[in-house]
């Protein structure tokens, strides 16, 4: 097995689950017959395999005489072992020593990071352990590069993205992605990068963490205890001359004023907050002290956008549309606008079913992919920001003007065949 040195991993454990392990019940059996005392490839087996799966991230949590493993595949959480609490009590100094993180510190939440050197590619594994009733929970959030995706491969609607395709290239303003943890927001504002980015311009971040790497863009990451925040970084980086600014998050309000004013003064910025949906974007805005004179000429567009699972290709099922679901279908795409193309609604169409089988490990699901909403700021829906309206208003206000809600793009991609009326509605609510 080669060395194993402190912040990076790699070795044959990890070769070994890459190459045998396609669905859940073979992980199941993998990690059964793997040696926990050698914990080095026991842990590589648990990445291996994680990553071989399309994890997003691995939960090990312990009890009270034994540890649950858990891996998170398109954002639902799978049982996969039971284990001694010696092997977790292992297996968190193991992770701990990768992560360059403290071995005493039990009492506090610590994060670290450390690298694994796959045959594919190098993949960046975040860590964060947490006090918990039975010791400290461990969670390995796995920063593959395959999820870097372009623009093109969003799942956008034509309309959207042709929106998008404008507003990310004019040379000033705002560009919002809302949306809580894990709904694909970094992913959405990386693919806008990934076709901005040329040798003309110069684009910077401030990050927490960078999570990707991308050529050609200077990427900066927060240093809180050396006092490079999310603000400070933002004046440093103004004063770099960039042409495009990619700040990971507004969270207070000294990075709200100076973000807004870079929009105003010639600077394109990316950004996320943490909103229910698009509409609630200016009273986010507002609440971290952004004035409404500068909130509306300084924001070009505010989008929301969850993630919904997308039917297993191999298994799914076209079965007749039943009554209800037409029912749905029809009431909840009421109002659309005429330029959202939108398949036929009649009682001859069918709609995909669920299964499973080992492509899709037995859920009837693989893959994800993105439900948008997106308010265009133009001069009226400006002037209209002026008056402080509240949430249900300024909504209000941006379905009048062609706003499609989340849900509705959810009920197209489900007639498209994409996904099913169940995912979209356990994302975005009863329909």
């Amino acid at each position: 097995m080669a060395e194993i040195t402190k912040g990076e991993t790699h070795g044959e454990g990890l070769k070994i689950s890459e190459e045998k392990i396609d669905n859940i019940p073979d992980f199941k059996k993998r990690i059964e017959t793997a040696v926990p005392q050698n914990v080095s490839e026991f842990l590589e087996t648990i990445i291996g395999g994680a990553i071989n799966l399309g994890a997003s991230d691995i939960h090990i949590e312990p009890e009270e005489t034994k540890a649950k493993l858990r891996i998170r595949i398109d954002g639902v959480l799978e049982d996969l072992a039971m284990i001694d609490y010696k092997i977790y009590e292992n297996l968190l100094s193991r992770i701990k020593l990768l992560s360059g993180i403290k071995f005493n510190v039990t009492d506090r939440p610590q994060d670290g990071r450390f690298t694994v050197l796959s045959k594919e590619a190098t993949i960046e594994i975040r860590t964060s352990t947490l006090p918990a009733e039975h010791g400290e929970s461990i969670v390995l959030r796995i920063l593959n590069p395959k999820s870097l995706i372009d623009l093109e491969a969003l799942g956008l609607r034509e309309d959207l993205f042709s929106l998008f395709k404008q507003e990310i290239k004019k040379p000033n303003g705002m560009i919002i992605v809302t949306g809580p943890t894990g709904s694909g927001k970094t992913t959405t504002l990386y693919a806008f990068l990934k076709k901005i980015n040329n040798p003309e311009i110069k684009i910077i971040t401030i990050e927490d963490p960078i999570e990707y790497h991308i050529k050609g863009i200077s990427q900066t990451q927060v240093n809180p205890a050396k006092g490079y925040d999310f603000a400070n970084g933002l004046q440093s980086i103004m004063r770099q001359d960039p042409d495009v600014i990619l700040v990971g998050e507004i969270r207070d309000s000294k990075t709200c004023q100076i973000g807004l004013q870079a929009a105003l003064t010639g600077h394109l910025v990316f950004t996320t907050l943490h909103t229910n949906d698009a509409a609630g974007t200016i009273a986010r805005l507002t609440s971290l002290e952004g004035d409404l004179v500068n909130i509306g000429p300084a924001v070009n567009l505010a989008i929301a956008q969850r993630l919904v699972r997308k039917v297993c290709k191999k298994c799914r099922e076209l079965i007749p549309v039943s009554s209800q679901d037409l029912l749905k279908l029809k009431e909840g795409l009421k109002g659309i606008p005429k330029i959202v193309k939108v398949p036929e609604i009649t009682k001859g169409i069918k709609m995909p079913r669920v299964k499973g089988c080992k492509e899709c490990n037995f859920t009837g699901y693989k893959g994800r992919l993105g439900i948008f909403e997106a308010i265009l700021i133009d001069d009226e829906m400006e002037k209209f920001i002026l008056k402080n309206p509240s949430m249900a208003d300024f909504k209000e206000e941006a379905i009048k003007k062609g706003m499609v809600p989340m849900y509705q793009d959810g009920l197209i991609k489900v007639l498209e065949g994409l996904t099913t009326i169940e995912e979209v509605e356990r994302i975005t609510g009863e329909i």
